[in-house]
């Protein structure tokens, strides 16, 4: 018998006349590269290899291959070939000593079996001389396999064990956030009441959030949103009357921080279910997305607002108000569904409808007949440098109820919201139900991969229901310039210029009423977010308010913000 030996160069195993290549001697789940190689090639797939009868199984061998009498006897004596799941073999692919005696393995139980089953007749005395030599060859590399497999098998177990679900992983968000305001004083609050912004102290405060995601095909995917805090917002005080919620006197409702949440902070860091939503593909070109709680238009929605939208999370934007356009806000924080049709790879369409009290069974409320707002949007982003959309918001609210936001999470003044008392008009904003019409426009252009401005601007026509009817414009507009990966990847500097939804003119019963306070509620936020890795960010930044509550005339605030983010 001519001697046995391993051929380097090219991979393959000589005995008694016959060439045998080394995918040649692959059984069970082996290929080449399938299995404990010390360089895996990232093109070829490691598992999913599919047991073979015969040689004419595999697309890619010839009769005219040198090695196909080979091949055909290794899987007609031995059963000793597995390909890939597309029927292909890929016999001429480069291997290591570690994937050859993964092979030799596989063959070598084969060739037990048949012994066993008292078949030794079909296994000739040369192939057992050369198992024979081949083992004493590779005997390192056999007993380094076993080792592996051994404790792949260990974690393995340990993982089934340990796992929390098969359909389900968990994601989640914390931020430690330090904050301050100065400035406001002699300004005027709620209900033009004279107060001093910058008297309360600085506070430590903050957000949990914990996503489970679970997909049950592949494509779909369930979320269920846990949320815990204490962040309640920085331009308020202590109190039981008042203000824009009942728990805390707010002096403004601007320069709202993501993450603070006045409903939530009354339970003082108690489990809140935030969001609970299904998103699921409908047929190649659009994706439904039902919501069972919780949900806004800005979480099925384009809202065109690159770095600086993180859904009120910790990555974005400081303020609520610099996330995004706020006419995504509107009649948030309820039940109902989106959907997106994307038209090519350049337009898309966006359409929802969420209720904010559906799962209340009073007269008015319900799904439908109380408190809604129904969107509809059109966007087009022809490559990735440039985005523009455009948004309509139809509304209904029963009195007092309307927002940019849900409650305890709006952004705006209280006369831009509406809030009946707030008397910065004369007479202050009436409470009657409200139909509201907004019409929005955003974009965004990337000058260069670290240069980006975007910005947005939204219109609502708010009309009184009932009581003589009325009218009240408000108005909401920003501009950023933003640098991504400024001094390190992954980090974000942005400077944020706007107006916070502002009530510029009142009408009730065919008069035109005058607004005492009217001036632009400005909004100025810088900041920058330093990451530190992939799961940890730091983000120092500064908010200005010069026109408080809508009065040019308030003394400046000013809220400092120190933002720390572990996400994981």
């Amino acid at each position: 018998m001519e001697k046995a030996f391993v051929d380097s160069t090219v991979g393959c195993f000589v005995t008694a006349g016959a060439t045998l290549t080394l995918g040649a001697i692959a059984g069970g789940s082996f290929a080449a590269g399938a299995i404990a190689a010390d360089i895996p090639t990232p093109d070829v797939p490691t598992t999913g290899m599919e047991q073979v009868n015969s040689v004419s199984q595999l697309t890619d061998v010839r009769p005219t291959d040198w090695a196909f009498q080979a091949l055909q006897s290794l899987v007609e004596r031995y059963g000793c070939i597995a390909g890939y799941p597309n029927r292909t073999y890929r016999g001429n692919r480069g291997t290591t000593r570690y994937e050859f005696a993964a092979g030799l393995n596989s063959c070598l139980n084969a060739i037990q079996k048949i012994l066993a089953t008292a078949t030794a007749d079909l296994v000739s005395k040369e192939d057992l001389e050369t198992v024979k030599r081949l083992q004493e060859e590779f005997a390192t590399e056999l007993s380094a396999l076993r080792g592996r497999v051994d404790a792949l098998d260990v974690r393995t177990a340990t993982l089934e064990k340990q796992q929390f679900s098969p359909t389900t992983r968990l994601s989640g968000e914390v931020i430690f956030s330090r904050s301050d305001a100065f400035g406001g004083e002699d300004a005027t609050g709620f209900g033009r009441v004279p107060v001093d912004a910058g008297r309360g102290v600085g506070v430590q405060q903050n957000r949990v959030r914990l996503n489970l995601l679970t997909s049950f095909n592949g494509q779909d995917l369930l979320t269920t949103r846990l949320e815990a805090g204490n962040a309640i917002p920085t331009l308020a005080t202590g109190g039981t009357t008042g203000g824009a919620n009942s728990a805390y006197l707010l002096y403004s409702n601007e320069g709202r921080l993501a993450y603070d949440n006045s409903s939530v902070a009354l339970a003082n860091n108690s489990i809140n279910l935030s969001l609970l939503s299904y998103r699921t593909p409908i047929g190649n070109f659009a994706t439904l997305t039902a919501f069972a709680s919780g949900g806004s238009h800005f979480h099925y929605a384009e809202t065109l607002s690159p770095y600086l939208d993180d859904e009120d999370g910790g990555n974005g934007a400081l303020s609520r108000f610099g996330q995004f356009n706020p006419i995504y806000r509107i009649g948030g924080n309820g039940a109902g569904a989106g959907i997106n049709f994307k038209l090519g790879n350049i337009f898309k369409i966006d359409a929802g409808y969420i209720a904010n009290r559906a799962n209340d069974p009073s007269q008015e409320a319900g799904l439908f007949n109380g408190n809604y707002s129904a969107l509809a949007q059109v966007s087009i982003q022809p490559g990735d440098r440039v985005g523009l959309g455009l948004t309509y918001v139809h509304a209904y609210n029963n009195a007092g109820a309307f927002r940019y936001g849900g409650s305890g999470t709006a952004t705006g003044t209280f006369l831009g919201n509406l809030l009946p008392g707030s008397q910065g008009a004369f007479p202050s904003p009436p409470n009657r139900p409200t139909l509201t019409d907004s019409f929005g426009v955003e974009g965004y252009f990337k000058l260069r991969d670290r240069v980006v401005l975007s910005g947005w601007g939204t219109y609502t026509r708010a009309t009184f229901l009932s009581g003589g009817g009325g009218r009240g414009d408000i108005w909401s507009y920003a501009g950023a310039l933003l640098f991504p990966d400024l001094f390190k990847r992954g980090s974000l500097a942005g400077i944020i210029a706007g107006a916070e939804p502002t009530l510029t003119g009142v009408e009730l019963a065919g008069q035109r009423r005058t607004i005492i306070d009217r001036d632009a509620a400005l909004h100025i936020e810088a900041f920058y977010r330093y990451r530190l890795n992939d799961n940890i960010s730091i983000t120092p930044g500064i908010i200005w308010l010069p026109a408080l509550n809508q009065r040019a005339n308030n003394d400046d605030v000013f809220i400092t913000v120190v933002r720390t983010t572990f996400s994981f």
